[in-house]
C-alpha cells in the first residue's frame, strides 16, 4: 500500500493537515488500513525533503496546513497513470508450510486444516462486512466496497491455494518429503563481483 502516493493524491485536491489527512485516507479506503498520526507527520516530513509538498499557513487551532508543490501533482499524475508492480514478496504462510512439508513428524495436513479454517473464518467476515456495505450509497461506500471486495478476493485466493497445496501433499508421502539437516557446511562470506564466494 502506498501510503505516500496516497497523501499526495488527497493533497492534490487542496491543502490540509495531518489529523484531517488521516480523516480523509480513512473516507477513501473505507478505514479498512487505518493510518496512526505519526506515519502521517512522518510521511509528510519525507515528502517535503523530496520537494513535493511543503508547509503552508496555520489556521488558528495550529493546524498547519500541508500544500503539495508542482513536484508532487507531476508524481500523482505518474502515480495514477502507471500500472501497480506487484512485486514478490515473502509469503509467510506459503513459506511456514513448505517448512513444514520438510519436517520429520508434522502432520502438514493438519497446519493446512487448521489455516484452512481460519482463512474460511475471514473471507465469511468480510464477505458479510462487504454484503453489509453493499445497501450503502455514495462515493465514501464505493471507495470501501472496492477495498473490502479486494480483500475478499485475496482470502478467497487463499483458500484455493490450501485446497491446492493439500492436493499436492496427499500426493506424497510424509516420510519421502523430511528433510534432514545437510552435513555440508555452507560457505561463509559475501559473493565476490566475480560470482564466486568469498570465504571458507
Amino acid at each position: 500500500m502506498s501510503v505516500r502516493q496516497s497523501l499526495l493524491a488527497i493533497l492534490d485536491q487542496g491543502p490540509c493537515y495531518g489529523y484531517q489527512l488521516r480523516a480523509e485516507f480513512d473516507r477513501r479506503t473505507g478505514s479498512t488500513w487505518p493510518l496512526n498520526v505519526g506515519q502521517i507527520y512522518n510521511t509528510l516530513d519525507r515528502l517535503e525533503r523530496d520537494g513535493l509538498v511543503a508547509k503552508g499557513e496555520t489556521d488558528e487551532q495550529g493546524h498547519v496546513y500541508w500544500r503539495i508543490t508542482a513536484a508532487g501533482s507531476a508524481e500523482v499524475a505518474a502515480w495514477l497513470s502507471e500500472p501497480v508492480a506487484r512485486v514478490a514478496t515473502r509469503d509467510e504462510l506459503a513459506v511456514k508450510l513448505a517448512v513444514a512439508a520438510t519436517l520429520p513428524g508434522v502432520d502438514v495436513a493438519e497446519v493446512i486444516r487448521t489455516q484452512r479454517a481460519a482463512s474460511l473464518r475471514q473471507a465469511e467476515e468480510l464477505t458479510r462486512a462487504r454484503d453489509a456495505g453493499d445497501a450503502a450509497a455514495g462515493p465514501e461506500a464505493l471507495a470501501r466496497s472496492l477495498v473490502v471486495d479486494a480483500m475478499v478476493f485475496a482470502a478467497e485466493a487463499e483458500l484455493r491455494w490450501l485446497d491446492h497445496a493439500a492436493e499436492r501433499l496427499a500426493r506424497h508421502p510424509q516420510h519421502a518429503m523430511a528433510l534432514a539437516l545437510s552435513t555440508e557446511k555452507p560457505k561463509r562470506g559475501r559473493p565476490a563481483g566475480n560470482g564466486r564466494r568469498v570465504g571458507a
